[in-house]
């Protein structure tokens, strides 16, 4: 009677954690998806209008909210709102990065590749709504 409990028990705790590992491969494999697919616009700035812009980017593991704010056709300021980072390493020196090139196509940080591509799509998002079609 005990043996069979055990061995119970021990089927339930492996099916369970079948189930949970699966899952979480299943949500990864999601994940990297959604990082590999990230394209990164080319920005024309001159079709970008005088204003402050919010932007925003998930990608389960990382996401980033942003203000982005252009004046006379440069990216004048741009502050990161929110930045949700489950693993590896932040990635908040990409706006400067972005000022100072007034472009999104700049160098990613490395060791915070993912965190990267999701601040600057987060970026590009914001200059999407501002630009004049």
């Amino acid at each position: 009677m005990i043996k069979r409990v055990i061995i119970t028990v021990a089927s339930l705790g492996i099916v369970t954690g079948i189930f949970f590992g699966v899952r979480y491969l299943i949500y990864l494999q999601n994940y990297k998806n959604i990082i590999k697919n990230i394209n990164i616009e080319k920005v024309d700035l001159s079709k970008v209008s005088n204003g402050t812009y919010l932007g925003s980017f998930d990608a389960l593991e990382v996401g980033a909210e942003v203000n982005v704010t252009v004046d006379n056709h440069k990216i004048t300021a741009i502050k990161i709102i929110h930045h949700k980072n489950v693993k590896g390493q932040r990635a908040e020196v990409m706006p400067e990065r972005v000022i100072a090139a007034q472009s999104l196509q700049v160098d990613t940080v490395s060791g915070a590749t993912n965190s990267s591509k999701v601040i600057l799509k987060a970026i590009d998002n914001a200059l999407e709504k501002g630009t004049k079609a």
